[in-house]
């Protein structure tokens, strides 16, 4: 190797070692590297903003949209009311969350998936008393097991598939490659979690019924023409929540107290409930459920529900709503905002909430436009703004993304256009319809999973420009004496290794260009190779920063990095010997260049 190929090499070892020893951020650390090799002339501006316009990138980015439509519509939750139901045991709720959740992530990101479903594993498991901790590990890892069933389940197939295209000139896989391999994996992991998993995972439940500060009082009305009509509160889903509790019913003037899980609900019911930020959240997904307001103004508010979201808000002594109740305070005409719940020293205030006297230092929740926020910034009403970000679930539309997602994934796998066009539409389809609104669609756009993914491809292709893929690739060929078998483990192992220590992107796109060479230089086929850099990339269970969806439940789980480990490491080995098993008995090692 020359001077371009040391420092090639030098740069990436230097990211592995940045990305596993220090905090600085992914993208960070693999712009860098772009820079780098783009500033010394080992690549060309070309090369090294290549992996900006890769297909697969795009596709990514597409099904990130395609994924905030299926939330924002409520699409997810119809799926979750459906099927999640009360299971009595931790093992029957793992199989109730298995079945969605692995059919998502088999054609959604995974990230998306496990974003969208946290905050309903979470409120489910308050409803039917059994610990988060138990449950959101599982389900970061039936996403990873779900994402390995298809070409589009995770962004790290997407990305090879696409460097693959780009570095051989072949035509890539086909959306149910993979599945040969990834459905045997799937079931066995899931076997194993439904074994010893509830016996691994600690159990870090919290005993008070609020462990938000503040503690409101929202008031709720019954849609008059909406599906919880003529249930009882039971049926509804309103008698058992966590964290929020149903005080009373005002109906036609008078008020119902100790409510009775048989009492059978109307329209235009007032139901004041008490609780925290989170529980009411929660609260307002469920169809059928509106915001209190008086007569004239339900169906304006409806109307324009869709792009409201939830604000909280301290009133200052300076607010002309001061010393009214709230029912006459005309927020909403003075606002563009409609009260939800107040809660007033950190107490929730006993009686109907429109008759609250409103006084200085009250803490409100409001369902308010985006503008909202922006315009309060220049008056003296709010001493405090805080947006949620929880925008109201576009319930009617719920069928509708359903049937884009569907189409989406019909046309990628009869190939009646490739995967990119298809996620293309979807998205587009998304937000023209109204599933989900131009900003959220913004929001759901990761750009530092996207920024780090574009500039790694710069490192894989300087890898194989300047010779170092060869030369690695020289290595192991030697070392492992031309072994077929031992040459696909060893390509399994260290990908396996490199994603638990950085992203598994970057771990897949580096050794990616590594695996090529090994298999021209052993005159082998490369199939099995790419779909063990697949799985390997993916099979990332043994530390939460090994994969984006395991950092991500880490926090709501209340989890320890010792708890990955426990649960991580025999994942790790079991899917590894799935996976290279398949692959030796499914595929032929000698030089066969059809894709299957």
């Amino acid at each position: 190797m020359d001077w371009n190929g040391w420092l090639t090499l030098f740069l990436c070892v230097a990211a592995l070692l940045t990305l596993t020893l220090t905090r600085i951020g992914p993208h960070l650390v693999m712009i860098a590297v772009l820079t780098i090799l783009s500033v010394s002339g080992i690549l060309s501006a070309d090369e090294a903003l290549l992996g900006f316009s890769n297909s697969g990138l795009i596709t990514v980015a597409a099904m990130f949209i395609v994924a905030a439509g299926m939330h924002a519509s409520g699409a997810i939750d119809l799926l979750v009311n459906h099927v999640l139901g009360r299971p009595k045991s931790i093992r029957a709720a793992l199989t109730r969350i298995y079945f969605p959740v692995v059919f998502l992530s088999g054609f959604l990101n995974n990230t998306p998936v496990v974003a969208t479903m946290i905050p309903a594993i979470y409120s489910w498991s308050r409803k039917i008393d059994i610990a988060p901790s138990k449950l959101m590990i599982p389900l970061s890892y039936i996403a990873i097991l779900g994402g390995m069933l298809t070409l589009i389940g995770t962004s790290t197939n997407l990305i090879v598939n696409g460097q693959y295209q780009t570095l051989t000139g072949e035509p890539g896989f086909s959306l149910f490659s993979i599945t040969a391999v990834g459905l045997p994996v799937a079931i066995c992991g899931f076997a194993f979690m439904w074994f010893f998993f509830p016996r691994l995972l600690p159990d870090r439940s919290q005993n008070k019924a609020f462990s938000n500060l503040r503690e409101f009082t929202l008031e709720v009305s019954i849609a008059p023409n909406g599906p919880l009509v003529s249930k009882t509160v039971e049926e509804a889903g309103l008698r058992h929540l966590r964290r929020i509790y149903l005080v009373e019913i005002e109906r036609k003037g008078t008020v119902i107290t100790a409510v009775s899980s048989e009492e059978m609900l109307q329209g235009e019911d007032r139901l004041v409930f008490a609780g925290d930020t989170d529980a009411i959240s929660d609260l307002l997904r469920i169809n059928g459920i509106m915001p209190s307001t008086d007569g004239e103004q339900i169906q304006t508010l409806q109307m324009q529900r869709a792009e409201r979201r939830l604000v909280e808000a301290v009133v200052s002594p300076h607010c002309a709503a001061i010393g009214h109740a709230i029912r006459d305070a005309r927020f909403r005409a003075q606002y563009g905002a409609v009260v939800l719940a107040v809660a007033r020293n950190g107490e929730r205030i006993k009686g109907n909430l429109g008759n609250i006297i409103l006084q200085a230092g009250d803490t409100l929740l409001l369902e308010a436009r985006p503008a909202f926020v922006s315009r309060q910034r220049y008056n003296k009403d709010f001493l405090l703004v805080n947006d949620l970000d929880t925008e109201s679930p576009r319930h009617e539309r719920a069928y509708l993304a359903w049937g884009i997602l569907i189409s989406v994934i019909a046309l990628a796998a009869f190939e009646i256009i490739s995967m990119l066009n298809a996620a293309l539409i979807g998205a587009g389809l998304m937000v023209i319809t109204g599933c989900c609104s131009a900003n959220q669609a913004e929001k759901s756009l990761d750009l530092t999973v996207i920024i780090t993914i574009a500039a790694s491809f710069a490192l894989g292709i300087a890898l194989q420009k300047t010779g170092v893929a060869e030369y690695i690739a020289d290595n192991i060929v030697d070392f492992s004496g031309g072994t077929p078998w031992l040459l696909l483990i060893l390509t399994y192992l260290t990908v396996s290794i490199l994603t638990e220590m950085i992203t598994n992107n970057a771990a897949a796109l580096i050794m990616l260009p590594i695996a090529l060479e090994i298999t021209e230089k052993a005159d082998l086929n490369n199939i099995p190779f790419i779909l063990a850099i697949m799985m390997a990339a993916s099979a990332s269970f043994a530390t939460p920063i090994g994969y984006q969806t395991n950092l991500m439940v880490y926090g709501p789980g209340s989890y320890r990095f010792s708890d990955f480990l426990k649960a991580g490491l025999p994942m790790n080995i079991l899917t590894a010997i799935v996976t290279l098993t398949v692959l030796l008995i499914g595929w032929p090692l000698t030089n066969e260049h059809a894709i299957s």
